[in-house]
């Protein structure tokens, strides 16, 4: 105050109040320096009493299913229904994550073929002596935003007392080993269960009550099949297109989470029947006089009958349908001396989808936008462009240990092929990335 006092006095003007022109200058100037002064300091005074004049955020209750330890946590809290980070809700919303290119990843897998039991033996590429392991370094990378890595701790704090299952061939068994390769890191997983040919499995996780299914079913459908061990058939499969497999249905009751796939098994010989009645075939040769529908008929069929199944309103499991998984046979198939000894991933403009690989998906795509209506249960997992990028992560020879021991020179015509299933750890393992990203950040988007 002393201060305002002092400006006051030395203002004052004897004589004429508004003094010369010069003085009546002088007054207006330190009229406008007392004001900003006296301003400035109120200025100062409010800032240094109140809070910070940025509105606070206020952040959304934790979703259901946050455990106490996780809600507790000092650190800024990822809540465990949406697996990962901010960046996903970018790569889920914001980009098309099945667009884009392999990139290097020198960390590596999130497992070894040595530190999981899970690997079937013909998966197990390193340890049947494959010699080189440059396939085990890539991430798939979407065009523009990035993919969070699947978090095992977390997707096991979200599954607590749930089901997760996968219903489709060898494929979907192949992805559920490295689904479980990659939580057997965190804990360790119980099998209670599996059918005579080991083909359908169930397991839990005792610490988190979730459980984790792989039912066989190849075509989706009610089918009689008639192979040997070495998957040759003896006689034509018949094929139900009316009816669902009920080793799947019977169960569906119990399921949270389901992934479903169809493929290459609707490319063998098949007889069709609907109705009780034989209606037609797929590559029947003229057998009986049959009508030649081709297996683009049947696989319609089973997807129609499949969606229509599980968008049931009620009926509670959240679905992905993958799309079909390219092979990559070159000069031949598996059964004419066809082999895949690449050791490099494609670009993005590289490789070219076989036409029934292309036929498939178009139906799959087709299919399931039939169903896109606002509340669907169903999403689409399409992991078909980036699966053509990698000509590398197949077992080729090395299904089978030492393929080519005892021969002088190496002769992959001679030595039987898998160019379809993929190595684990391998990239079938960047699946279980866009599995979670599609499948439960689009359950925490419905939520909000």
């Amino acid at each position: 105050m002393d201060r305002l006092r002092s400006l006051s006095k030395s203002m004052k003007i004897e004589g004429n109040p508004f003094g010369s022109s010069h003085q009546r200058n002088q007054i207006f100037l330190k009229f406008v320096a007392f004001f900003l002064l006296v301003g400035l300091t109120y200025r100062l005074i409010i800032t240094d009493s109140t809070d910070s004049p940025i509105p606070q955020v206020r952040t959304s209750p934790d979703p259901p299913g946050l455990t106490a330890s996780v809600a507790q946590a000092p650190a800024p809290v990822v809540s465990p229904v949406n697996i990962t980070t901010a960046a996903s809700q970018n790569a889920s919303t914001k980009c098309d994550i099945f667009t884009g290119n392999w990139v290097p990843d020198p960390s590596g897998p999130l497992y070894t073929n040595t530190s999981c039991r899970h690997i079937q033996e013909h998966q197990n590429c390193l340890k049947n002596g494959r010699p080189d392991s440059n396939y085990l370094l890539w991430r798939w990378k979407p065009r523009d935003c990035d993919l969070p890595r699947f978090d095992p701790q977390h997707f096991l704090d979200t599954m607590r007392n749930k089901w997760w299952a996968f219903i489709g061939d060898s494929i979907s068994r192949n992805h559920v080993q490295s689904l479980l390769c990659i939580l057997s890191q965190v804990e360790e997983v119980e099998e209670i269960y599996h059918d005579k040919e080991y083909r359908s499995k169930i397991w839990r996780f005792p610490s988190h009550n979730f459980t984790l299914s792989v039912v066989w079913s190849p075509f989706l459908l009610k089918a009689d099949v008639f192979e040997n061990s070495e998957g040759v058939s003896f006689s034509d499969i018949q094929l139900h297109l009316d009816t669902l497999d009920p080793k799947w249905t019977d169960q569906y009751v119990n399921f949270d989470y389901v992934v479903i796939s169809g493929g290459k098994w609707f490319l063998k010989t098949s007889i069709f029947h609907e109705n009780h009645t034989v209606t037609g075939c797929h590559y029947c040769q003229g057998k009986n006089n049959l009508t030649e529908l081709g297996y683009g008929y049947s696989y319609r069929k089973a997807l129609r009958l499949v969606l229509d199944f599980v968008a049931d309103p009620n009926r509670k499991a959240q679905v992905l349908l993958r799309t079909t998984t390219p092979d990559h046979f070159e000069n031949g198939e598996w059964n004419s001396g066809g082999f895949c000894n690449r050791t490099m991933p494609f670009k993005e403009s590289e490789g070219e989808m076989k036409s029934e690989d292309e036929f498939m998906r178009d139906i799959e795509l087709e299919e399931f936008r039939k169903t896109q209506e606002e509340g669907s249960n169903i999403a689409l997992l399409d992991t078909t462009s980036m699966s053509l990028l990698r000509p590398d992560g197949h077992p080729g020879p090395y299904r089978y240990p030492n393929p080519f021991s005892g021969m002088k020179i190496k002769d992959p015509v001679r030595v039987q092929n898998d160019c379809l299933h993929w190595c684990l750890p391998g990239p079938i393992d960047s699946w279980n990335d866009l599995m979670v990203e599609v499948m439960l950040n689009r359950e925490i988007e419905k939520e909000n």
